[in-house]
């Protein structure tokens, strides 16, 4: 089977309400787990796509930098405090919420990643690093309850993953700057 299968699959198990519903009923868990295992599951469905379709892919994102627009635009709408409670207060918004991060932001980041040259690469990698700082600062610091679906004590656990990720990337970002990865391949 290929990883076109496993990622529908992926999808699939995502989408069934129970785990849906479990997965949102924690803030942290809705945004750090169940929302990038729906681009997981678009990273992988995205062969079958760019298989049926190549001459879209190939007009669309030729040099990557399209996909990878769309995909930081999709991303950072997600992580707004009022979207992540609209997804879960509003149907149509909990349905594009399905459909836009395996669909929109999954697919684009398989076919833009590879296109992209070191320095894009780092630079997306960068941007989610400032984000995440500013968005654990967000949840963290935030005076006011952010998401009127969570409580603030998970308001303030999201805004510790975040920062932690944002640690991650930086010694992802290190290691990249003081050791060279090609001298491995």
């Amino acid at each position: 089977m290929n990883q076109s299968f496993y990622g529908f699959l992926l999808f699939i198990f995502l989408v069934v309400p129970p785990v849906a519903n479990f997965m949102e009923s924690v803030m942290v868990i809705h945004m750090h787990m169940q929302m990038p295992m729906l681009v997981i599951a678009g990273f992988l469905m995205a062969r079958f796509f760019k298989n049926r379709f190549p001459g879209f892919f190939e007009k669309w994102n030729s040099n990557g930098v399209p996909g990878i627009l769309l995909f930081v635009i999709i991303m950072v709408y997600w992580m707004l405090p009022r979207t992540m409670d609209e997804a879960l207060t509003t149907q149509s918004v909990e349905v594009y919420k399905f459909i836009s991060l395996p669909f929109l932001a999954g697919v684009s980041l398989r076919d833009s990643w590879k296109k992209l040259s070191s320095f894009g690469k780092n630079s997306i990698i960068i941007s989610f690093t400032i984000m995440f700082l500013g968005l654990g600062w967000l949840y963290i610091w935030s005076p006011v309850q952010l998401c009127n679906n969570y409580l603030v004590i998970q308001q303030v656990t999201l805004g510790w993953a975040f920062l932690t990720t944002a640690i991650g990337l930086v010694v992802y970002l290190g290691y990249n700057f003081f050791i060279d990865p090609s001298a491995y391949e």
